[in-house]
């Protein structure tokens, strides 16, 4: 009954910082169950439209509907209730030093009081598991861990709690070729285990394709073109065209001369 109500709807949204707009009227829908891609160059506002969707930016106007209910409408205590359901994988991994793996892991569940620290410690193992880490591994320090392996920790923290929105924040930045292809394969893979809505953001194109059911590309706070991801190389569009084929010149750089 709900599948013509978006997971994720946005309208009209726009945020500035001063006299800087950084998004200028955003309209997207996410439908439940696929992966949207957004795509731009560096202070296009790709994060800051994150950032609103998470709560963490209140926007200037416009609306954020999840399941049909606009978050910004919704007191404190709906929006904590509604973005508790919502896993993320931030771009750094943001682990934090002092706590061990399995309690990174397992960091939402215990500061929300959802169970025990001996539950927690095993649904950690559970979910590192998942991404591909031996049980061991939830007793050693993030410090201690590669790049990959802190990504994977970063998943399986933004899996832990069975979220049905997930967040990834240029999942694939600082890994190798074949490392961002593992990742990537263990993010689509979550994805559909848990039949969540994904969105994620991201400069590498190769990890677009892969992880993402459709695309959205911003220029100047605006989408300037949405469709399949598998269309990314060949939109037709000559600003995603030149973004996605790295080339010097084109209209995203004649604006730039202006």
């Amino acid at each position: 009954m709900n599948d013509a109500i978006p997971k994720i709807r946005l309208r009209g949204l726009c945020k500035s910082f001063g006299t800087k707009l950084v998004l200028d009227g955003i309209d997207l829908d996410i439908a439940p169950g696929t992966s949207m891609v957004v795509i731009g160059g560096s202070g296009s506002g790709k994060s800051v439209l994150l950032k609103c969707i998470l709560g963490l930016i209140e926007p200037d106007t416009g609306t954020i509907e999840i399941d049909g209910v606009d978050l910004l409408h919704q007191d404190r205590r709906g929006r904590d209730e509604t973005r508790s359901r919502i896993g993320m994988l931030f771009q750094n991994g943001a682990l934090f030093d002092s706590l061990p793996v399995w309690e990174n892991v397992a960091f939402g569940l215990l500061a929300q009081n959802r169970c025990t620290r001996a539950e927690a410690h095993a649904k950690a193992s559970e979910v590192l598991a998942q991404v591909g880490l031996a049980p061991n591994v939830g007793d050693m320090s993030p410090s201690e861990l590669s790049g990959g392996m802190q990504k994977r920790v970063g998943l399986a923290r933004a899996i832990a709690a069975q979220p049905d929105i997930l967040f990834f924040d240029e999942p694939t930045t600082g890994l190798d070729p074949i490392m961002g292809a593992v990742i990537d394969g263990l993010i689509v893979d979550c994805v559909k285990r848990l039949g969540s809505t994904a969105v994620a953001i991201t400069h590498d194109m190769a990890s677009a394709r892969r992880i993402g059911d459709r695309a959205a590309m911003l220029f100047k706070g605006r989408i300037v073109w949405q469709g399949p991801a598998t269309d990314l190389m060949h939109t037709g569009n000559p600003m995603v065209d030149q973004f996605t084929h790295g080339e010097r010149e084109g209209p995203i750089q004649m604006e730039l001369r202006k």
